[in-house]
Order: C-alpha cells, then sequence, then structure tokens
C-alpha cells in the first residue's frame, strides 16, 4: 500500500494485529458461552445473557472507563496482572486488543448460539444413545454442524473490533505507533488543517475491509442454513 503513509499504514497493522488477537483470544469463551445459552438450563441464565450483551447497549465509553478502573496498572486486576506477570493492559495495544474483544463478542456469541440452536438435538441425541460423552457428541456431531456459523460469528467480531473506537480510545488512548488504530487515526486526521485526505484513504479502507466481512459473513450463514437442512 504504497498509496499510504508510515503513520496511516502503521494505523491498519495495528487494528488488523488488534482485531485478530481480540478475535482468536475470546473466541473459545464465545464457543463455550453460546453453547450454555442455546443448550444449557441453570439459576442466572437469563442474566449471564443480559451481561454478554450489555457492551451492545452501553455507551462505548462507559465500557472503556470500567475497563480503565478495573485494568489499570493501579486498579485491583490491573495491579495483580502487572505485579504477576508484568503484564500492562491500560495505553498498550494490549489494552485495545481487550477492548475489541469485550466489543465484539455479543456478536460473535449471538452468531454461535444461532447456529447451535438450528441443530436438530435428536442428532446429538442419537450419538449419545450410542455411548458418546458429551465431549465426543459436540466434538463429531455439533461441532461439525455449526463450524460455518463459528467462522461467521468470528469474522462479524473481527470486523467490529476492526472499527471500536470509543472503548479502545477511552482505554488506551490515541498513541500514534502505539495505540492509534484505524478508527483514533480517522479521527486524528479530522481534527488537524489538511488531514481530510488522509482520513478519506482511511474510511476507504475500513469500508472495503467492512464490506467484505460482512459478504463473507452472509455468505457462510447461508452455507450454514444449507448444511443443516440438508
Amino acid at each position: 500500500m504504497d498509496w499510504l503513509t508510515p503513520q496511516e499504514w502503521a494505523a491498519v497493522a495495528l487494528s488488523l494485529r488488534v482485531a485478530l488477537w481480540a478475535t482468536v483470544g475470546s473466541l473459545p469463551l464465545a464457543i463455550l458461552v453460546a453453547l450454555a445459552l442455546a443448550r444449557g438450563t441453570f439459576p442466572g441464565k437469563q442474566l449471564l445473557n443480559g451481561l454478554v450483551h450489555l457492551p451492545l447497549i452501553l455507551p462505548p465509553v462507559v465500557t472503556g472507563y470500567l475497563l480503565l478502573i478495573t485494568f489499570g496498572k493501579r486498579a485491583p486486576v490491573g495491579a495483580f496482572l502487572y505485579d504477576t506477570f508484568g503484564l500492562v493492559l491500560a495505553f498498550r495495544w494490549t489494552g485495545a486488543a481487550l477492548a475489541a474483544a469485550i466489543m465484539a463478542f455479543p456478536l460473535m456469541v449471538r452468531a454461535i448460539r444461532l447456529a447451535i440452536e438450528a441443530v436438530d438435538p435428536k442428532l446429538e441425541q442419537a450419538a449419545a444413545t450410542l455411548g458418546a460423552s458429551r465431549l465426543m457428541v459436540f466434538a463429531t456431531v455439533t461441532l461439525p454442524l455449526v463450524l460455518p456459523g463459528i467462522i461467521a460469528g468470528a469474522i462479524l467480531a473481527f470486523a467490529k473490533a476492526m472499527g471500536e473506537f470509543g472503548a479502545t480510545i477511552t482505554f488506551v488512548s490515541n498513541i500514534p505507533g502505539q495505540t492509534q488504530t484505524l478508527p483514533s487515526a480517522i479521527y486524528a486526521f479530522l481534527q488537524v488543517p489538511g488531514g481530510e485526505a488522509s482520513a478519506l484513504k482511511l474510511v476507504g479502507v475500513s469500508v472495503a475491509l467492512a464490506m467484505g466481512a460482512l459478504l463473507a459473513s452472509e455468505a457462510l450463514a447461508r452455507r450454514a442454513a444449507q448444511k443443516v437442512q440438508g
């Protein structure tokens, strides 16, 4: 991308890095939570469902502030992580990945949950009657059927993580080359005279990535529906 300056390319590269780690890091938990919400019956299920979807309805700045007072270097959890593992999240790219993961988590869980709910429970029951354990049933029956839904959810979460702004800038600020992602770079360019051209280029990159992710997600969702119906 020679048409991007080093600063613009750094923002794109960091956004890709943040979105990738946010998606990969939260995917196992998203599968477990989606499975619990789709198949589980336990006290507090509605509370868990509400907590999962809370980032969608809270102002992103509120989510970022809650992360800051929880994972800041002097905050309870943040101090523990720093003293025990030397891990700093606030004002670091790792914090941006955490913020992006939390904001994208509801979309990922919802896509996977819908895919699990579309699977006929009789198929799982049939495997269980043949002596397969619950883990084996999930690995050999449920997982192959919901895999396109998992991929679709991961793609949606990746796209959401790429575009996350409010929680990220509140938690990790907007430091060029360190925490400046695509949205924060666009915001920064719009604040200086003559920065509109750079902002427009990054907007184009953002739109292209988002549209590509949405098209891929829709295609995988249709494939999942056809696979389950077939």
